[in-house]
């Protein structure tokens, strides 16, 4: 699990997103376990900010807590990842974690 976590990391890391325009993402970024579970993780970068996600899927039911934490342990470095809203029924959970970087941010007028 852990040389997925690094591998799927140095991926996001040397392709990250770059917003609004660059909205694509490739199957470095993903990995399905053996027993299942689709990992996605992505960093998206904008002028001011960074965003790592990670989505968790599976097709038989939603995954666990205690699988998404064990992979949000690996993959989001140094930031706590929050959980978005999902759909009602969904099998998909989506955590983010958002760094700001404020002397790269415009004055607020």
């Amino acid at each position: 699990m852990e040389r997925e976590a690094a591998r799927l990391r140095a991926a996001a890391e040397a392709k990250p997103l770059r917003l609004p325009i660059n909205r694509r993402v490739d199957e470095t970024h993903h990995l399905v376990t053996p027993d299942g579970l689709s990992v996605w993780y992505t960093i998206q970068v904008s002028p001011h900010s960074r965003i790592q996600e990670a989505i968790f899927e599976r097709g038989d039911g939603m995954p666990t807590d205690d699988e998404c934490r064990r992979w949000l342990d690996l993959l989001i470095v140094g930031a706590q990842a929050s959980e978005a809203p999902g759909l009602p029924g969904a099998m998909t959970r989506r955590f983010e974690a958002f760094e700001h970087s404020p002397e790269r941010e415009a004055p607020i007028a």
